[in-house]
């Protein structure tokens, strides 16, 4: 349970009212569960309703279609979860992964990522650019960014830049305030947050 209420649909203004609706629904179409606490970030949020509204428009820009291929997409994301050990996004981010074509077996295998044959090189990249943008302070090696050129176009990579950093923002925000899983992934495989000692070794 979120340490501050969640603003409910009938205190709510008429923007974030559509935006609560909009958000569910596209919740339930990513993954098949409409839920209770499905916008509970959200609903958080909109005790702020000036960043409310800048909040929902970037998500909103966020989840449009993006030339970076879902794999990836799902890779940077939900390693990116996993590091910053945001329960909500972990459980969100694990069912989502699973309906862009990642295995339970690639979800349980994130933590082992280097080594795992599950996973190919560009993959890897990928999830070594998460866990370098996750550190604090970010370490992300001039190296790094030149072989994700090799593979990505210069547009692709500033997106798989936003869907790390963006997570980054989300599991902050939802640690800090107690938002916890919603329950996207219950009884099914989900990714297991990265211990301290996994995310300083990658």
């Amino acid at each position: 349970m979120a340490r501050i209420p969640r603003v409910p649909a009938r205190q709510a203004g008429l923007n974030a009212r559509l935006a609560f609706y909009f958000t569910r629904k596209g919740m339930k179409q990513m993954s098949g569960r409409d839920l209770d606490n499905a916008i509970e970030p959200l609903e958080v949020y909109a005790n702020a309703p000036k960043l409310f509204k800048g909040y929902a428009a970037l998500e909103q820009a966020t989840a449009k279609p993006k030339s970076l291929p879902k794999r990836l997409q799902a890779l940077g994301e939900l390693k990116a979860a996993t590091l910053v050990q945001c329960e909500y996004c972990i459980d969100l981010g694990s069912q989502v992964s699973r309906t862009w074509g990642l295995t339970d077996e690639e979800l349980l295998a994130l933590p082992t990522y280097r080594t795992s044959p599950l996973f190919d090189d560009l993959d890897r990249l990928v999830m070594d650019y998460a866990v370098g943008m996750c550190r604090t302070p970010a370490d992300v090696p001039e190296s790094l960014v030149a072989d994700l050129r090799r593979h990505l176009s210069d547009l692709q990579l500033v997106e798989l830049t936003h869907l790390i950093a963006i997570e980054n923002h989300r599991g902050r925000f939802n640690h800090a305030l107690g938002v916890g899983a919603a329950g996207f992934s219950e009884g099914m495989v989900c990714a297991v947050p990265a211990l301290v000692e996994q995310a300083s070794a990658n």
